[in-house]
C-alpha cells in the first residue's frame, strides 16, 4: 500500500507540474522586482504542494484509498489544481489593485537612475563633521518649522486677544445700557408714585 502511494505521488509530479519544474531561464544578473516577486510566488506555491504531497493526503484518508485509489488520486488532484488557481487569482488580484506591477517597474527605474547619478556617501573619517553635516541641516529645518509654528500662535493669539477686547467692550456697553434704563424706569416710578400722591390728596 504504502508503495502505491509513492507511486501516485510520483505521478502527482509529472501531471501536475509546479512553476519551479518547467525549465527556467538562467538567472539575470539584476533580475526585475517583478521577476522576484514572481518567483518568490512560484517558489511558495511549489512549497505548498510538497507540505501538502498525495502521500500525506493518502494517509488521511486511507479507508477510501483502499476502497477507491483512482478516485482519490483524482480528487487530490482537483485539490492541488483549485488551490493554486485561487491562490494565483487572489494574488493577481491584490497585484491589479494596488497597480503593484507599475510601482515595481518604477522603483527598478529609480535605483538604475541612482545608480547613474548618485554618488553614494562615504565618511569623511571625522565623526564631529559626518554628525554635523547630517543634524545641521536637520536643526535648521525643524528651527524654520518651529519659528513658522510661533508666527502663527502669536497670529492666532492676537486674533483672540482682540476678540476679548471686543467683548468686554460690548459688555461694558450692555452694563451702561442696563444702568441707563435702570434710572429711566427709576425716575419713571418715582413720577408715577407722586403722580398718585397728589391725585389722592385729601379734600
Amino acid at each position: 500500500m504504502e508503495a502505491e502511494v509513492k507511486i501516485g505521488e510520483v505521478a502527482v509530479a509529472d501531471e501536475t507540474p509546479g512553476p519551479s519544474q518547467e525549465s527556467e531561464p538562467a538567472p539575470a544578473e539584476n533580475p526585475s522586482r517583478l521577476l522576484i516577486f514572481n518567483t518568490l510566488v512560484d517558489k511558495f506555491l511549489e512549497g505548498l504542494v510538497e507540505a501538502g504531497s498525495y502521500q500525506r493526503f493518502a494517509r488521511c484518508y486511507k479507508k477510501f484509498y483502499r476502497l477507491q485509489p483512482e478516485m482519490t488520486r483524482s480528487i487530490y488532484d482537483q485539490f492541488v489544481f483549485q488551490l493554486q488557481t485561487s491562490i494565483k487569482e487572489e494574488i493577481q488580484e491584490i497585484k491589479d489593485e494596488g497597480n503593484l506591477e507599475m510601482l515595481l517597474d518604477s522603483l527598478d527605474k529609480m535605483e538604475e537612475t541612482g545608480d547613474r547619478t548618485d554618488l553614494a556617501w562615504r565618511p569623511s573619517g571625522v565623526p564631529e563633521e559626518d554628525l554635523r553635516s547630517h543634524l545641521v541641516p536637520y536643526l535648521l529645518q525643524q528651527r524654520s518649522y518651529l519659528r513658522k509654528l510661533l508666527k502663527e500662535r502669536e497670529e492666532e493669539n492676537a486674533k483672540l486677544a482682540q476678540s476679548v477686547l471686543l467683548g468686554r467692550k460690548r459688555i461694558e456697553e450692555m452694563q451702561q445700557e442696563i444702568e441707563r434704563r435702570k434710572q429711566a424706569w427709576q425716575e419713571l416710578s418715582k413720577s408715577q408714585r407722586e403722580l398718585i400722591l397728589s391725585i389722592q390728596e385729601p379734600k
